[in-house]
Order: structure tokens, then sequence, then C-alpha cells
């Protein structure tokens, strides 16, 4: 996988998430080496590549599910990388957010409780508010006890969509989280990261349209 910066990666701000020198291997397969850029905030910017480029590995590496064979990524000037079990853990509770093709939600538990489990920092007191909003956002008003494995597809993103909203993280990571849905629902996904990243937050994706991104290659 090659890269193009938005921004080049380097000490004149250190708002952001940054990738410096960053590296992976699998045995003497390199993956990618020498990858650096930095993402501001409210940035959206598409991760592109043929299979096999080590476009999800890097998805993971920034979200501490993998480490890196040499560099590092910092968040607003502070080391991610190498981080203890602890640490890795309390930045994907507070700072990280996910989007996943396979929505990764509970089937048996109703939208409610999926959205709950995205909301350990937040006062028991506010849960239900902001769970009415998100739902209303995202074109689920009212449909907190739904199973998850009564909806469609297109419903099931949704969901995982009012799980961003009420986590309100940092950072977004998707990874292909239009893949499996028809055109509407697609844009309906690709117009509320837009949002949310306006927000503030940083939203690196493996292929959405690219057109609504600044494009790593």
């Amino acid at each position: 996988m090659k890269h193009q910066t938005p921004q080049q990666a380097g000490p004149a701000s250190t708002k952001g998430l940054h990738i410096i020198s960053l590296e992976k291997r699998f045995g003497q397969r390199v993956l990618w080496s020498q990858l650096s850029v930095s993402i501001r905030p409210s940035e959206m910017v598409a991760i592109t590549g043929p299979s096999g480029s080590g476009k999800s590995t890097l998805l993971n590496c920034i979200g501490l599910l993998e480490e890196p064979s040499a560099g590092s990524i910092e968040v607003d000037g502070k080391t991610i990388t190498h981080m203890g079990a602890h640490r890795s853990r309390l930045f994907r509770r507070n700072r990280l957010g996910y989007l996943f093709q396979d929505y990764a939600l509970i089937d048996e538990a109703n939208i409610e409780d999926n959205l709950t489990v995205a909301m350990q920092a937040t006062q028991r007191s506010k849960r239900k508010h902001l769970i009415g909003q998100a739902l209303e956002r995202v074109g689920l008003e009212g449909r907190q006890k739904e199973p998850i494995y009564q909806l469609s597809g297109g419903e099931q993103q949704r969901v995982a969509l009012a799980r961003l909203l009420v986590k309100k993280p940092n950072i977004i990571l998707a990874d292909e989280p239009t893949g499996a849905l028809d055109s509407a629902n697609a844009q309906m996904v690709i117009d509320s990261l837009r949002a949310m990243a306006k927000t503030g937050g940083h939203c690196p994706h493996r292929h959405p349209r690219r057109q609504h991104c600044t494009s790593l290659r």
C-alpha cells in the first residue's frame, strides 16, 4: 500500500492523529514501511489499495488491536503505540469508535442494550435521553426494545451509527462500512460519518466513497 499524506507528519501541530514511519511485517513479508501521515481533527480519510495490502491491518494498529513492527502512532501529541493492556483498554473505551461491515452488534440483545454497551463512561441518568436522540438522528426513533436479529442490514448499520453517536469518540475507524448496503443506506452512512467528523473527530476509512475523503493510496 502506497501512501499520500493529507498533511505531512511533523512537529508543527500536535493536534490530530499522527502516523510516523510505521511498518508492519509478517515474517519476511512487509505490508508497508515508512508510512507517515497526519490526520487533522474534522478530516475524513480513505485508505485504498488492492486486497492484501494491509488496509485492515493499519486500522487495527490505530485501534491498538495489533502492534506495528516499527514506528509510532500519536494522538494529540501522546504516543499510543506499545501502551500496556490497561491503558489500551481505556483508550479504546474513551477515544475510539468502530464501524464495520458486519456491524459488530449483539444479535440477541435489543437496540437499547447494544447502545448502552458503548456508554460505560456516560452517567446512567443521561443514557436513555442520549439513546433516544441518537436513534432519532438515524431514523430509528422509538425502536429501543427491538432485538437486533429482527432488523435488516441497513437498520443494523443505523444502530451501529447510533452507537457512535452516543459514545462520541475522537477517532472513528470504519472498515468497509458501506460494503453490504444499498445506495441509500450507504449514502446515509457516509453523510453521518461526515457530520461526526465535522464535530472534530478523525475518521480513517477502508474503502468508503472516496469522493468524500482525502485519500491514502
